[in-house]
């Protein structure tokens, strides 16, 4: 069915460690992004400017990377990785805010 209906192929169980490791790691290494400023800025309101700045880049870079892999413009995926994950980012500060 997935092959037919879909075009995928059936998953390798070999490769169910490796693939949750490399998760694993993705997710460690991504939320790194947005916690550093916090760990190297004593003063948290600076630290959150900083922290926003740097996440605001890396959803670009990653989203120009993404453009170049998959063949789609690679300026435009940047800024649609980089709206969303932006919107996405306020959108959970708005609503911690909110919460505290």
């Amino acid at each position: 069915m997935m092959r037919f209906e879909l075009g995928l192929e059936e998953p390798n169980p070999k490769r169910a460690v490796q693939s949750a490791i490399t998760i694993a790691v993705s997710y460690v290494v991504g939320g790194f992004i947005p916690l550093a400023p916090y760990i190297f800025i004593a003063e948290t309101r600076e630290a959150l400017k900083v922290s926003v700045f740097i996440t605001l880049l890396a959803l670009f870079l990653f989203g120009f990377i993404k453009g170049k892999f998959t063949g789609a413009s690679p300026i435009k995926s940047a800024l649609q990785t980089t709206l969303i994950g932006g919107l996405a980012a306020a959108a959970a500060f708005g609503i911690t805010r909110a919460i505290s």
